[in-house]
């Protein structure tokens, strides 16, 4: 199969690959008209910063200092209020030691305290470390450890996991983020106190650290992954296909420690857009906060979409998204089902973006794209070629299955343990299989390891969810492999029931019979009230009965 692509920038020529973006850039006010002295700020930012994940929000200050930058459940700040709290912040760290931390580990939810600790490590010139809040005690350990972390910024609702962690990490200084109740004495510092007490205070100008994200981990400790390049040219092959506008309002719901929605925050405040957090996910809140604040985008995780659409009819009839363009999801595989439902309620408004930590955007499918097909990823954006690849590194054909490698405008430059992604003849091999249909579209069937060889026959587990999610009572499904002495691996579906529906074993199994081969039909089907997710929406399996 040939290479789907709309060419590398390298290969688009650089001044064409140039006037491309910029057009983009200019359509979506990502650059607007300023006061001249706003251009030469803007040029003096971005010698100074390069492209970093903090510069957008030192841009919004310079292009809007007195708009509203972030609203959140204590109320709003103003771009120019954002500088001066992480100038503050970053003093405040420093003065705590003595000297700057060698790392910032950040464990917080969507809220002012994480970009303040994100703009504070940018100022300190030291990595940022993306902490999952839904980690166990050993997890974060494990993370801390490895990272060489020696100061962690936490909500107070975490403090019982920094305790667990902190007798592996000798030397560990605490700070707390967001408190419930800030009068309350306490012996550890805040990050409202240190602001307050440094207020005015200026660091040093350093060049901004980087910014660690860490892999789902849903099988194990996630992975730190550092990547470089991409810059205004990734941007506009996002912007090409999904309608953000500068100077508007979204919605981040999706949490803003995984690559997603730290993504979609700095896309947003690269815009100069008033972005709205919220610390917790309740689907109604979601689509009140897009009502109340006329928000023009929303960027969720696909489970997100799914548990607005499962809310009575009579709640979702009191909000009308009548000002929302688009809803981009990310992070896992979307349920069809829900896709089409949230569309023909609120209109044909939701992109679907595949993309991965070490790699970035690889392709997004737009709304007409999700009508044809509701379980595609779509096309690869401008500047990303993907192939799909057999075990030895051939082609496959088109609609044939095989493994996803990627090139593109970022660049993967490995893991922070030292260990880095496979690759092949210059692409890297994202670890999915998927396959192509004849109009470009991909679609991603699961995981290379994912594949459950039982009896000598392979099954993707993918195709065995969506049979089984074909049936009324089914709410939601996983399947995976388990050990089996016979067999090697057997298949397992874990289900959970529609509310008010009764669900056996034996119909799910003559459901999957009278659609798939025969050694497609799980022998076990294990009926549970949630499947355990981790904090982006993905289930964690290692968390599933019966799985070693």
């Amino acid at each position: 199969m040939t290479p789907s692509t709309t060419g590398p920038a390298k290969e688009r020529g650089k001044l064409r690959t140039q006037l491309w973006a910029t057009g983009h850039l200019l359509r979506s006010r990502m650059i607007g008209p300023m006061r001249p002295d706003r251009y030469i700020g803007m040029t003096q930012i971005l010698r100074r910063y390069g492209p970093h994940a903090t510069t957008g929000f030192a841009l919004a200050a310079n292009r809007r200092p007195d708009g509203v930058g972030l609203i959140d459940e204590r109320g709003s700040l103003t771009w120019s209020e954002i500088q001066v709290r992480a100038d503050a912040f970053a003093v405040g760290l420093t003065a705590l030691d003595g000297t700057p931390p060698s790392s910032v580990a950040i464990l917080c939810r969507n809220h002012r305290g994480f970009v303040d600790a994100l703009l504070a490590a940018g100022r300190l010139g030291v990595p940022a470390l993306l902490l999952n809040t839904g980690f166990s005690a050993p997890q974060l350990a494990d993370v801390l450890e490895r990272e060489k972390s020696s100061l962690i910024i936490y909500d107070e609702e975490f403090a019982g996991l920094v305790a667990d962690a902190r007798s592996r990490i000798p030397g560990l200084t605490e700070v707390l983020a967001w408190v419930d109740d800030a009068t309350a004495t306490r012996e550890l510092p805040t990050v409202d106190q240190l602001i307050d007490r440094h207020r005015g205070s200026k660091p040093p100008v350093r060049k901004p650290g980087r910014v660690v994200l860490l892999t789902s981990g849903t099988t194990g400790t996630p992975k730190g992954a550092n990547r470089s390049g991409g810059g205004p040219d990734e941007l506009a092959a996002m912007l090409e296909r999904i309608p953000w506008h500068g100077e508007e309002t979204v919605v981040v719901a999706a949490p803003t420690f995984h690559a997603w929605g730290f993504g979609q925050l700095v896309i947003g405040a690269t815009m100069a857009c008033t972005v709205v957090l919220r610390r917790k996910f309740d689907p109604e809140a979601m689509l009140a906060l897009a009502d109340q604040h006329r928000a023009t985008g929303i960027a969720l995780v696909p489970v997100m979409l799914e548990r607005a659409m499962e809310l009575p009819a009579e709640v979702l009839d009191r909000y009308t998204l009548d000002s929302v363009r688009f809803v981009t999801a990310s992070g896992s595989r979307m349920r069809g089902e829900a896709v089409i439902a949230f569309m023909d309620r609120f209109g044909d408004k939701v992109y679907n973006s595949y993309n991965a930590t070490e790699a970035g955007q690889i392709s997004v499918a737009v709304p007409a794209d999700l009508r044809h097909a509701s379980d595609t990823a779509g096309r690869p954006v401008t500047g990303t070629t993907v192939r799909l690849v057999d075990d030895d590194g051939r082609d496959v054909k088109t609609g044939e299955v095989g493994r996803i490698v990627v090139k593109g405008a970022s660049q993967f430059d490995g893991y922070t343990s030292g260990d880095t992604k496979a690759s092949l003849e210059g692409y890297m091999v994202s670890g999915d299989v998927g396959r192509m249909d004849a109009e470009g579209r991909l679609y991603v069937v699961g995981r290379d390891d994912d594949m459950i060889v039982s009896g000598g026959e392979n099954v993707y587990p993918i195709e065995v969810e969506r049979a089984i999610g074909e049936l009324p009572a089914v709410r939601e499904v996983v399947v995976v492999g388990v050990d089996d002495e016979a067999f090697g691996q057997r298949l397992a579906a874990y289900v959970v029931p529609t509310q008010g529906e009764a669900l056996d074993a034996d119909s799910v199994r003559a459901h999957v019979k009278g659609r798939l081969a025969g050694y497609k039909v799980p022998r076990d089907v294990v009926v549970l009230d949630a499947l355990p997710r981790n904090a982006s929406g993905k289930v964690v399996v290692r968390e599933l009965p019966g799985v070693s």
